[in-house]
């Protein structure tokens, strides 16, 4: 399986604090210095975003993460429905369908909550 690069970046920011007591530190007390720091270029959040990160490497307990509900109206288009009713759904328009599972886009797609700027 292929990462994505946002996956290699949290990847690497998780090791390096799972290594380095002072950055897990400066990861908790200030994640987008910390984080800036590491990959050694400004991190692009959002404008009215806040970056939070948690210590939840205690064992013994179990931590859940509540997500923001999603503000969309996720209903299929005519077309969508067709697609999928047809036990195949091509969102790429190339003919070649899907296997397995798969979501249809949800209008104007779902946002990035973090990016690097180039």
């Amino acid at each position: 399986m292929e990462f994505t690069q946002d996956q290699k970046v949290y990847a690497e920011i998780v090791q390096k604090a799972w290594e380095d007591a002072e950055f897990k530190k400066e990861l908790l007390a200030n994640p987008v210095a910390a984080i800036e720091k590491l990959m050694g270029r400004k991190l692009n959040l959002p404008e009215g975003k806040t970056l939070v990160v948690r210590d939840q490497t205690d064992d013994s307990t179990v931590y859940i993460n509540i997500p923001a509900k999603a503000e969309t109206d996720a209903e299929l288009s005519e077309e969508q429905l067709e697609a999928v009713s047809g036990g195949v759904w091509d969102p790429d328009g190339t003919g070649g369908g899907c296997t397995g599972p798969m979501f249809p886009k949800l209008p104007g797609g779902l946002p990035t909550i973090i990016t690097f700027m180039q």
